[in-house]
């Protein structure tokens, strides 16, 4: 289920590649042209770039029964605006009053 919460304080960027794009999925409807796509989150967390989610066109009921394989087009990094900003560590002060001779 969608964490709408969590989902209003962050974006999600992503890249798709268009070559990949199995063009039978493009639904023709009164607007324009659409094409289906999920977006899942990688479960592992951050991959080598940095990317958090994957995206692939969306796949019928009988197509996810006989198991077919997904056509991934890309992937993408989460951006969340309500992580604290990572502070510096805080610095020793040096005091006049220490026992050291110089």
């Amino acid at each position: 289920m969608l964490n709408i919460y969590k989902m209003a304080n962050s974006i999600i960027n992503f890249s798709i590649n268009l070559d990949k794009i199995d063009k039978s999925k493009i639904i023709t409807g009164k607007k324009g042209k659409y094409l289906n796509l999920t977006l899942g989150s990688n479960r592992d967390g951050e991959d080598q770039f940095g990317n958090t989610h994957y995206v692939y066109q969306s796949q019928s009921k009988e197509e996810r029964e006989a198991k077919n394989d997904k056509t991934y087009l890309g992937n993408g990094k989460e951006f969340n605006f309500d992580e604290p900003k990572k502070e510096a560590a805080p610095v020793a002060s040096v005091g006049s009053d220490d026992d050291l001779p110089f």
